[in-house]
């Protein structure tokens, strides 16, 4: 399985923040301690906060050191793990030489290591499910020129890797029925195909239908990310920006959405009878 240095970072941010609480310290008097063993080094209380909240991306191995110091880390081999662990938060992916429309390309690097993937989507289908033709036409939708058109499919394909791979996460995706309607028709019969032929047990598909009117997931597409030993991580899809809400409030509240629509959405086995009853009707 590929690492992710997100997560990699996520985890090393949530470690720092226990040992300065078993060691009773606040983020002051750790900066203040940490000024004393290291005079060379800047150490300031928002130093702390900011590695302990991933706003540093890239901790020092030095200041790593000095933290453990600090924390009374004096066993080799867990000081080692630490250092190793900030070391691979800095790696990069295959995604950084598309970071011209990735961007951080934080969601991409979190499935990397992801265990299981449950998306909601209300208007386009996931893209890890999407035909490379499916996938043009959303993107050109946006207003983007051919070349940057081009770039974006290209990542959004070579994203779809990790379902093909001999440990990919399971894959649970509830698409509202809305979405099906806004496939262009002459794609309609591919994307369908698509959806029907790639599933199997650790990948299945729900279609939430209008019927059901109302429900909690129609304010935004969301995507929840697990992971074998690290807390879920949260995705929100917004016009402007990726979000990723680090508050585990949020993240529960979005867990019970979950639920509430995989509970509300067609089974797996209607899902399946629904889509091909599209074909039919295109035959």
């Amino acid at each position: 399985m590929a690492a992710s240095p997100t997560l990699r970072r996520r985890r090393l941010a949530r470690q720092l923040l226990r040992l300065r609480e078993e060691a009773r310290m606040t983020a002051k008097a750790a900066a203040t301690r940490a000024k004393e063993l290291s005079p060379d080094r800047p150490w300031f209380e928002s130093k702390i906060t900011r590695i302990e909240t991933q706003k540093i991306l890239k901790v020092r191995d030095a200041d790593v050191q000095t933290l453990l110091d600090v924390y009374g880390v004096d066993d080799p081999e867990q000081r080692e793990a630490y250092r190793t662990l900030a070391r691979d938060a800095t790696k990069t992916g295959w995604w950084i030489g598309y970071r011209d429309v990735l961007g951080a390309g934080t969601l991409v690097d979190l499935e990397t290591e992801a265990s299981r993937i449950r998306t909601v989507q209300g208007f386009y289908i996931p893209g890890l499910l999407q035909t490379e033709s499916y996938a043009r036409a959303v993107v050109r939708s946006g207003g983007y020129s051919e070349e940057e058109v081009a770039r974006r499919v290209e990542a959004r394909m070579m994203r779809q890797h990790i379902l093909s791979r001999s440990d990919a996460p399971r894959l649970w995706a509830i698409i509202d029925e809305a979405a099906f309607w806004k496939i262009p028709p002459d794609l309609l019969e591919e994307q369908i195909r698509h959806l029907i032929d790639v599933q199997r047990p650790s990948l299945r598909i729900q279609v939430m239908p209008n019927s059901v009117g109302p429900h909690p997931a129609m304010d935004g597409s969301f995507v929840i990310i697990d992971f074998a030993t690290d807390p879920s991580a949260l995705y929100l899809e917004h016009p402007m920006s990726t979000l990723f809400p680090e508050d585990p409030r949020v993240l529960e509240h979005f867990e019970m959405t979950y639920d509430h629509v995989h509970a509300s959405a067609m089974s797996v086995g209607d899902s399946l009878a629904w889509m091909q009853s599209l074909l039919q009707t295109r035959e």
